[in-house]
């Protein structure tokens, strides 16, 4: 039997934590929402003024990057180069850029998806957030 690593409750609280800090910083209102490695939300922070749609796109964005084992910006410079019939993969509904996993030991244990802001700013919240659990 293999084992691996998993996010603790304590882990999620870390990266929301460190990601609204680091959006608070500069102003931005976000959503920003933790899933495991098998797409499920494990946290979600909508900061004040942060759009509602927001805090759909966010762990859509964390979920598509948690199953494909990748940044999501990834499935949108897919589509964006021609291949349209990526719109119709199944379970992967936040193809845009602000979904990051989060890698421990070589192995994907989930992702962060951040939403409100440009899309690199939404990555740069999300790096933010991964980088506080010092890995």
């Amino acid at each position: 039997m293999k084992t691996k690593p998993v996010l603790s409750a304590s882990d999620v609280k870390t990266i929301l934590a460190a990601a609204e800090q680091h959006a608070g910083e500069h102003k931005w209102a976000v959503t920003i929402s933790v899933v495991d490695d098998g797409g499920h939300v494990l946290g979600l922070a909508r900061m004040d003024g942060a759009a509602p749609i927001s805090a759909h796109i966010s762990p859509a964005k964390a979920r598509t990057a948690a199953l494909g084992r990748r940044e999501s910006k990834g499935y949108e410079d897919t589509i964006n180069q021609g291949r349209f019939s990526f719109l119709s993969v199944p379970l992967l509904d936040g193809m845009l850029e602000g979904g990051v996993p989060v890698v421990v030991q070589g192995q994907v244990v989930g992702a962060v998806g951040v939403s409100g802001v440009k899309s690199s700013e939404d990555v740069e919240i999300a790096r933010a957030g991964i980088a506080a659990l010092k890995l």
